[in-house]
């Protein structure tokens, strides 16, 4: 794959003048993949859904949410309002890692680190292990291209004693607070992250320095971070930062820095709580971008931020509309609620004028409104760098740079994936299937829950907040998404729920 930045050494070549430096870093760019826990598209200031027009309209919890940074980079970016996570934590961080739909890697479900969690009816089969040394992995193509790979916070991409426990065994250079587990014991320093509590089994690693402060999780791997982007730069070598904060996940311990913000509204203390990590979180966002500002490399760093799966907002049923509010539902549901993700990319220093960014021009401001997923960040960031896939690897994302550009891309689908054939959550034994406008839920094992039948079929376009199941009213379009659902299931070699413990008998979808 040619990539889209080799005529940028030429450039930054002519303009020195004389032999690249110590700083040839800016002959790539950098690139920050910025992943937060359990934070969904409405969890946020920065309004992303839109209008019958298309433009961005406000919903009440915009006007909750705290997050100037988050707009601070949506007004140097693009910004889309239709893009997918899978509902839990560990199948999309690996499919991050991968490019793979979590139906393809099988890791389906969040690793319970301590035992296989995987349900009665799960697969026997399935990636309870994770991500094995051996994968392949998107650090682990950047660091052929020279990049140091920098993994900060959350890991979460295999159980205790694999090797996807420690993200040094992946592709990275580096890891700061990366383990098995996906919830920090705690995020207060003056409790040493969890060390010594009930919950020392989550207890964030190798922040000792910070034990018995004041430091806030949040603000001790920002720190870090920075500490770790400085160390690249005057290397002279392209960075990855893959910040993974641990906020906004449970337990929802209020940052102080920002209580009295919230203390004044009606929502409960853990939901208050929940949106001072979330301004926390967005002031992480806003120091690291301060950060490559004061080092010089903003104009040739790329930022993608992104949330993990829905929301977890400590508010409503987790079917109702609540806590994503319009949208419904949450973290582990198969509602837009549980899947639907805050998307940006953009230059962490807009400059029209820079080689690089006339070479991938991102629009300020704007709104990008096709279907895209987590699996498309491998083949975006691999088409940038110029990384060639191995072709014994499938991946199953799409290049994201013409959406980046502002344009549609015809040759995507509108389709998005969602396999989850586990139990108990929110949802259980399930797999959604959207094209187009569409989108059909199909149910295992039907319960009161999936509203007493295997199906449930929306029309996103009439019915964007899936207040109305029409499956009975369209059978024809039912029996086509089915099979089509079935089709990509097969497509992507996934594994299904079975009979019992006892036997395990794959249960398949029934077209009806």
């Amino acid at each position: 794959m040619k990539s889209i930045f080799t005529a940028f050494v030429f450039f930054a070549t002519l303009a020195i003048h004389c032999p690249a430096p110590a700083h040839a870093a800016e002959a790539k760019p950098n690139i920050m993949v910025f992943l937060v826990d359990d934070m969904g598209v409405m969890d946020t200031s920065v309004p992303f859904l839109t209008d019958d027009s298309g433009k961005p309209k406000r919903y009440p919890l915009n006007d909750y949410y705290r997050t100037p940074a988050m707009e601070r980079l949506a007004s140097s970016g693009i910004r889309f309002n239709n893009f997918y996570a899978m509902s839990v934590c560990s199948p999309t961080r690996i499919s991050i890692m991968t490019g793979q739909n979590a139906a393809r890697h099988h890791a389906t479900n969040w690793i319970n680190p301590r035992q296989n969690n995987r349900g009665p009816k799960g697969p026997p089969e399935w990636n309870w292990k994770g991500l094995r040394s051996a994968r392949l992995t998107l650090p682990r193509l950047l660091q052929g291209e020279g990049y140091r790979t920098i993994h900060v916070g959350k890991g979460h991409f295999g159980p205790d004693d694999s090797q996807g426990a420690e993200p040094l065994n992946l592709g990275f250079d580096v890891n700061v607070g990366g383990a098995s587990f996906g919830a920090p014991g705690s995020y207060y320093a003056s409790e040493n992250y969890g060390l010594g509590t009930r919950r020392a089994h989550h207890a964030v690693p190798h922040l000792d320095s910070y034990h018995g402060s004041d430091t806030f999780l949040t603000e001790a791997l920002t720190i870090e971070a920075k500490k770790r982007v400085s160390e690249s730069v005057e290397a002279g070598e392209p960075f990855y930062l893959y910040m993974s904060h641990y906020a906004v996940h449970a337990p929802f311990h209020s940052d102080p820095r920002f209580a009295d913000h919230y203390a004044d509204s009606e929502k409960p203390a853990n939901a208050q709580a929940f949106a001072t990590l979330i301004e926390g979180m967005d002031k992480s966002l806003g120091d690291l971008l301060d950060h490559f500002e004061t080092l010089g490399v903003a104009e040739n760093t790329l930022v993608f931020f992104l949330g993990d799966n829905g929301s977890d907002a400590p508010l409503g049923h987790q079917h109702d509309v609540a806590c994503a509010a319009p949208l419904r539902g949450k973290k582990g549901a198969h509602y837009e609620g549980g899947m639907r993700v805050p998307f940006i990319a953009a230059w962490a220093r807009p400059n029209p004028d820079h080689a690089g960014q006339k070479l991938l021009s991102i629009p300020q401001g704007k709104i990008q409104g096709q279907v895209a997923s987590v699996e498309d960040l491998l083949p975006t960031i691999d088409h940038i760098v110029g990384i060639d896939v191995p072709s014994d690897h499938a991946v199953d994302g799409r290049n994201l740079t013409t959406l980046l550009t502002g344009s549609r891309d015809r040759s995507r689908d509108e389709t998005f994936l969602m396999h989850y054939p586990h139990s108990p959550h929110r949802s259980d034994y399930f797999t959604t299937y959207r094209n187009g406008d569409w989108k059909v839920i199909y149910h295992y094992f039907p319960s009161k829950a999936s509203e007493g039948s295997h199906y449930q079929l929306y029309n996103l376009a009439s019915d964007p907040f899936e207040s109305s199941n029409v499956a009975s009213k369209h059978p024809g379009k039912l029996s086509e998404m089915v099979a089509a659902l079935a089709e990509q299931l097969e497509a992507h070699d996934a594994l299904y729920p079975v009979v019992s413990q006892q036997d395990s008998t794959p249960v398949k979808p029934l077209i009806p």
